[in-house]
């Protein structure tokens, strides 16, 4: 197959749909199953006769993004984006016959409005979830329908491996993992490796409380990470992949499954894809859900059939990965990015974002926020604008107080600190990290020393226990907190605390371990006067 038969393919699904004018497309995500998507789904899908709804269809499609104004429905042209759709929000089952008059009609239904002029849309770049929200999850037709795995077969076809790690270079990609590695010299390491039986592992296996931007795309989008894969794949020479993901998210399993086995019926994953001598399969691995599980050699371990526990580097996946073959180990959203990168070149991402952090970025918002859900804005977008502008700002008049990026790894960010420009140097120099995306921000009647704690008992759990500094470090380090909090602790549990930080950041074996400290280190940076109450309220 090459693109001409590629793009005859999606000419037939478009036939297919000719008649279809409007779109009644109805979120299932999981965000929006939970407040009742499926029964809205039902009573518009029932509701939607033909005769009396000529040129319009209902159908699934992914997260639109506030997930806090679930369910969501959209009513569109066929396959336009979301921000020329008329969106209506909190919407149930008894609302559909209103829904589909409005459809029918095109005249817009003010009660359940939500303007896509707000800064939620408006100052979105979507690239990642570019078809999230539009395009039917579990509909192969229709992810090529919008262009999807036009970039593969042109990647297969028509460039060689090098052209396009050469590529991915040139856009300046790093892993959006956490660590923010070059994507590029990562690929071209492992590229480089002289061994004939290579691994892509997609790293899944999303544990940061709050974060959600890899369940989120799983369930929009599948197929535009087993494209990306795939690009991979062929890139560094490898033939077999590995999805590991949690089990904790069934309805993204069930969405991959389904996409692997429509993309293997169509022959974009297995022997000879695309009429050429690339063969590449994929199997899904499902994680018991510890944290730990997160970091690349741990995760290994775990696919290999072992207990999930990290083991020292060097060497590297890249060299000896899994079961000692090299691997290449990128993240969901790193692999989403792979395809536009492709199509538009790297020049083109490259000019998006800031000059050590190109393209967008993708985060969850979560905690006291007025627009909890799943964002896309390009890097280096000031956080103040992420907070108050697309956010909507704190809920209840209450003051901002501070946002937490990078999950347990990372720290927190105050007030003062607000119009930085989020990007993995600036995130940096503030003590904090860009992480996977996850963003919990807290209000004034948040207590830094006991989100501290949170956190600190949160690594105490997920410690895998195979080096001392962690497992005994962890438990230490929340022992103090704990007196902290409770008004218990001297000026000599302080000192030891933050000894205790030096100690295990240092020591611990992996990052689960040497970031662990970080929740505590920048609350005290930033929240000392709290900590230093709480010693105040033991002496008095």
């Amino acid at each position: 197959m090459n693109v001409d038969d590629l793009e005859e393919l999606a000419d037939k699904h478009r036939e297919e749909y000719a008649a279809v004018k409007t779109e009644i497309r109805v979120c299932t995500a999981a965000s929006c199953q939970s407040s009742g998507a499926l029964p809205v789904l039902e009573a518009l899908t029932t509701g939607c006769d033909a005769s009396d709804h000529a040129g319009c269809c209902v159908k699934q499609v992914g997260c639109m993004g506030l997930c806090s104004a679930g369910p969501l429905v959209a009513i569109a042209a066929k396959d336009a984006p979301l921000d020329q759709a008329q969106i209506y929000r909190d919407v149930a089952a008894t609302d559909a016959p209103e829904i589909l008059t409005s459809a029918k009609t095109g005249t817009p239904m003010e009660r359940l409005h939500c303007p896509t002029e707000m800064p939620f849309f408006a100052r979105q770049q979507r690239i990642v979830l570019e078809n999230s929200g539009i395009v039917d999850p579990n509909s192969f037709k229709g992810y090529v329908a919008l262009g999807g795995y036009h970039a593969m077969v042109h990647a297969l076809t028509e460039m060689t491996p090098a052209e396009v790690i050469a590529e991915v270079t040139t856009s300046g990609l790093r892993g959006r993992g956490g660590g923010g590695y070059p994507t590029g010299l990562k690929w071209s390491t492992v590229a480089k490796m002289p061994a004939t039986q290579k691994y892509v592992i997609c790293n899944a296996d999303e544990g940061d409380p709050g974060a959600f931007m890899d369940r989120a795309i799983l369930e929009s989008d599948p197929h535009r990470v087993l494209e990306g894969m795939a690009m991979a794949a062929y890139a560094i020479g490898a033939n077999k992949g590995f999805v590991y993901i949690r089990a904790e998210y069934p309805l993204a399993v069930e969405r991959l499954k389904t996409a692997i086995r429509k993309a293997k019926r169509a022959g974009f994953i297995g022997h000879h894809i695309c009429e050429t001598e690339f063969n590449f399969d994929i199997e899904i691995r499902l994680g018991a859900g510890a944290f730990v599980c997160g970091e690349e050699t741990a995760l290994m371990a775990s696919i290999e059939g072992g207990r999930g526990q990290p083991r020292p580097r060097p060497p590297y996946p890249a060299e000896s990965g899994l079961w000692g073959h090299p691997t290449l180990i990128n993240n969901v959203e790193t692999y989403a990015n792979i395809a536009p990168i492709v199509r538009e070149g790297g020049d083109w991402f490259a000019g998006i974002g800031t000059e050590r952090s190109k393209g967008t970025k993708v985060f969850a918002l979560a905690g006291a926020i007025c627009n909890t859900g799943l964002i896309e804005v390009p890097m280096g977008t000031p956080l103040r604008d992420i907070i108050e502008a697309i956010g909507g700002g704190i809920p209840g008049g209450k003051a901002f107080k501070a946002v937490q990026t990078g999950g347990p790894s990372g720290g927190c960010i105050p007030e003062a600190h607000l119009d930085i420009p989020v990007d993995y140097d600036s995130l940096k120099t503030l003590g904090t990290i860009m992480g996977s995306g996850g963003m919990i921000v807290m209000d004034e009647t948040s207590s830094m020393v006991e989100v501290a704690r949170f956190f600190m008992e949160f690594c105490m759990s997920e410690s895998c226990g195979k080096c001392i500094p962690c497992r005994a470090g962890t438990a230490q380090m929340h022992g103090l907190l704990d007196r902290i909090v409770k008004g218990e602790a001297g000026r000599q549990d302080l000192a030891l605390l933050e000894e205790l930080c030096e100690v295990v950041q240092a020591t611990s074996l992996c990052g689960l371990g040497q970031t662990a400290p970080n929740p505590v280190l920048s609350t005290l940076r930033y929240f000392r006067a709290e900590y230093e109450q709480r010693l105040l309220e033991q002496a008095a």
